[in-house]
């Protein structure tokens, strides 16, 4: 126990370190933070390079250009890349993970893995990480994930929350707030035709919630949420509930007993509800799937 907690502040040193240290003059690393942090400028319906995106920024989602503790960072992506994907069956390297973001979160097109723009992401995304030990990933990575309610997330509960404290800066539906030329969003739309896909990460229900606690409402840290559990559970389940746009997955998940608690689409190797794979309660589901796999060891 004592060595994993030296570890565990050893690692988060790192990421602290990385946080605060200064980005290099470097063109291609400049480029490559800017690109994260206004890749609709570049890729967005409107982009100065490609139209490929729906106008979200990779930074709303890995916030303050992927540094945010706790705001799906990228401070590990290099020293866990190359890495197998259950999810695709394959082994996905760097480009292939911001490809799939690219089609899934930003539900659009793909980029080509030779362009300047490919390049320059991975360049910014391998100097985060740079002092990061191969196969480790730091604290302060991902999401702070939350303990499971006793209960499902309630979307109607969520719906007051949603209004209480996020229609503000996103839109009474929830269709974000664009700038003023139109070619951006300043707060992204949560859902319908220009927010993330049924494919993304954020349409599983812990990821979500477990996002908002600790980023949401914005100015938000882990260390000072403005949500309790129970709200953002129910906010989560309130946003992955409206309509957005629909991502092919049948090539997903080709062994079903690799699928995440939460994946909201059927069919499962158990016999729980989809409505309960996608609102919880979870822990039932997370048990019988410990059990199974304990019996296969």
């Amino acid at each position: 126990m004592r060595v994993r907690l030296i570890i565990f502040f050893l690692l988060s040193g790192m990421i602290a370190r990385s946080q605060n240290a200064k980005l290099p003059a470097d063109k291609e690393l400049l480029y490559g933070k800017d690109l994260i942090a206004r890749t609709a400028y570049y890729l967005g319906p409107k982009g100065k390079v490609a139209a490929l995106t729906n106008g979200m920024n990779c930074q709303n989602c890995h916030n303050d250009a992927g540094t945010k503790f706790y705001g799906l960072n990228l401070m590990a992506t290099a020293a866990t890349y190359p890495q197998y994907m259950p999810r695709t069956n394959n082994v996905m390297s760097i480009a292939g993970r911001i490809n799939g973001c690219f089609q899934r979160s930003l539900n659009g097109k793909t980029l080509d893995t030779t362009s300047r723009e490919m390049k320059a992401m991975i360049a910014y995304i391998k100097w985060l990480g740079k002092d990061v030990p191969k196969g480790q990933k730091p604290a302060g990575s991902s999401v702070l994930k939350l303990a499971y309610m006793d209960k499902a997330a309630d979307p109607i509960k969520g719906k007051t929350v949603f209004i209480q404290k996020c229609q503000v800066c996103h839109g009474a539906t929830g269709d974000g707030l664009l700038s003023a030329d139109q070619s951006v969003y300043i707060y992204p739309p949560l859902w319908d035709k220009n927010s993330y896909n049924d494919g993304a990460g954020l349409y599983r229900i812990t990821t979500f919630a477990a996002f908002v606690k600790s980023n949401m409402p914005f100015g938000t840290t882990y260390k000072n949420p403005q949500l309790t559990d129970e709200e953002a559970w129910n906010v989560a389940a309130f946003v992955n509930s409206q309509p957005r746009p629909h991502f092919d997955q049948h090539k997903d998940w080709k062994d079903i007993s690799k699928k995440p608690i939460d994946f909201p689409f059927g069919p499962y190797a158990d016999k729980f509800s989809q409505s309960q794979h996608k609102f919880g309660p979870y822990k039932p589901i997370a048990d019988n799937q410990q059990k199974s796999t304990t019996k296969k060891s």
